[in-house]
């Protein structure tokens, strides 16, 4: 009853130009800050009991609990005593290592989307090679080689991405949405109850 009422108002607060109802959304927004960093503690508080659970049950796995579990209090502390200002070392520690880190990790990535690439771009039928072309050709297209083979290549690649790839991109938003505006719905109707536990 509670999420009905809510989602009804914020949904009918963009309609509504009086004082009161605005007053009322920005108070909402402020609550859900609050919420927001409540969930965010909940979850840190979380992720540190099961890294406890595992640095006591399972010998194997020990090495990388107390990695996170130390990253944790080192950052923390950081963040706590230093501030999170320019030169703080709250952020010297953050690009020193957590940003290279992230780096590696995404690099990583590059690998994974070749192979699945490879598994996927199998020319079975006409899509499937229409696919295959266009991914070459933007692929082709991004890097130096392509300018180097031919200034037809790069605008091929950037017409892709540009028009096909746009309208594709615009479907899969419009999907998206669609599949937003209907879970709202069926939050507010209370026929989705997921978000409570239930089934």
């Amino acid at each position: 009853m509670t999420a009905s009422a809510a989602g009804i108002f914020m949904a009918a607060q963009y309609f509504l130009n009086l004082p009161a109802a605005q007053s009322l959304y920005r108070t909402l927004l402020g609550w859900m800050q609050v919420i927001f960093a409540c969930a965010l503690l909940v979850g840190i508080l979380a992720v540190i009991r099961s890294h406890v659970v595992r640095l006591i049950g399972r010998p194997r796995e020990r090495f990388y609990s107390l990695v996170l579990l130390g990253a944790i209090v080192i950052m923390s502390i950081a963040g706590f005593s230093g501030g999170i200002e320019r030169g703080s070392t709250f952020l010297w520690l953050f690009d020193h290592a957590q940003a290279p880190m992230q780096a590696t990790v995404f690099s990583l990535l590059a690998f994974y989307i070749t192979s699945a690439a490879y598994r996927g771009f199998r020319a079975r039928s006409g899509e499937s090679t229409v696919l295959i072309a266009a991914a070459l050709i933007v692929t082709i297209g991004r890097v130096p080689l392509g300018e180097w083979i031919s200034p037809y290549v790069p605008a091929a690649a950037q017409w892709i991405v540009d028009v096909p790839g746009l309208a594709a991109k615009r479907a899969i938003l419009i999907g998206i949405g669609l599949g937003m505006v209907t879970t709202a719905l069926k939050v507010i109707a209370g026929v989705e109850r997921t978000y409570l536990g239930g089934r």
